[in-house]
């Protein structure tokens, strides 16, 4: 009689066969007690593009955030697998790279404050832009709210404006709230009223940054200086603003904030602020390969600096560093 143990190479691909119509995916962690580790960590960042929007593309610091994660992981013989969680089936997208991982980094909005602390019950999580203050996990961020205080200062201090207005990011973005927190504080010290909300939000995309910027023109009278809570935001606004035969600095100056690549080569080139996108994804990847080794290590935080670039979006004319 043939063997139909478990065992045989038959009931092998039966199983294999059942699991495969039902959409069953092994679970890594799983499969570690027999190999250990499966030599990937994850990284989740949200897709920003809103529903039947396609125009709209992600932030491009996310981009070079990435290179980093992967720059630090193959130095470790270590590779990544990269996903981008939508509003609608991010958690079971989440859920099943954390099955095929050994550890993920998690960018701020990916997944609720549950379904990370649901994860990481079962692979060690570090997040990336997250809340400040959170000490329940390893986290990596970049100081936001000095960095938009820097450029907002400048603007006040050497071009002498008091009309300024502050352009947001998503709603409910850690970065996007500090970054205006630190404009209410440079406002605030110079003596200027305080606003309770920024002027328009964005969504940290050049599109949203061109209807915004439409919808402060439709308003009546400009400010004299926005402050845009990213770069691709500033760009897609001074197109806008190009488009309506308003010319930059001289009818209104904007700034921006990541300092990606084409900021510079911009007419004229963006006033920005400097994070160093790279340097988050390789210390995100650095806190999360030490906790896989030691998970009973103590929590850390990271906490980079920013750069106030000083470039002619703003009036100057001249470029110029840490002002």
């Amino acid at each position: 009689m043939q063997d139909e143990s478990f065992g045989s190479e038959r009931t092998r691909q039966l199983v294999l066969r059942v699991a495969s119509e039902l959409g069953w995916v092994p679970n890594g962690a799983a499969q570690g007690l027999a190999s250990r580790r499966t030599g990937v960590v994850g990284l989740l960042f949200p897709d920003l593009g809103l529903p039947a929007a396609a125009e709209e593309e992600s932030p491009l610091y996310v981009d070079q955030v990435i290179r980093g994660a992967e720059r630090t992981a193959a130095s470790m013989g270590m590779a990544v697998l990269i996903a981008a969680v939508k509003a609608s089936g991010g958690k079971s997208l989440a859920y099943s790279v954390a099955g095929k991982v050994d550890g993920m980094v998690i960018m701020s909005r990916s997944l609720s404050d549950k379904d990370i602390a649901t994860i990481s019950r079962t692979i060690p999580a570090v997040l990336l832009a997250n809340k400040p203050g959170s000490h329940s996990y390893d986290n990596v961020s970049v100081d936001n709210r000095t960095g938009v205080r820097d450029v907002t200062s400048h603007l006040i201090a050497h071009h002498f404006h008091t009309s300024l207005a502050f352009v947001a990011g998503p709603h409910g973005s850690p970065d996007s709230l500090e970054r205006f927190r630190g404009f209410c504080e440079a406002v605030g010290a110079a003596g200027l009223p305080v606003p309770e909300a920024p002027s328009a939000e964005g969504n940290f995309t050049e599109v949203g940054g061109g209807k915004a910027m439409h919808r402060l023109i439709e308003q009546g009278e400009l400010p004299r200086a926005i402050v845009f809570g990213n770069d691709e935001m500033a760009i897609g606004a001074l197109k806008v603003l190009q488009d309506s035969s308003l010319r930059v600095p001289e009818d209104v100056a904007i700034t921006g904030f990541d300092d990606i690549a084409v900021a510079r080569h911009l007419h004229p080139p963006l006033t920005t602020v400097r994070q160093p996108m790279r340097e988050l994804g390789e210390q995100a990847v650095s806190l999360l390969l030490a906790r896989i080794q030691d998970p009973r290590a103590s929590r850390k935080s990271v906490y980079l600096s920013t750069e106030l670039v000083v470039r002619a979006s703003c009036g100057c004319e001249t470029p110029r560093t840490n002002e």
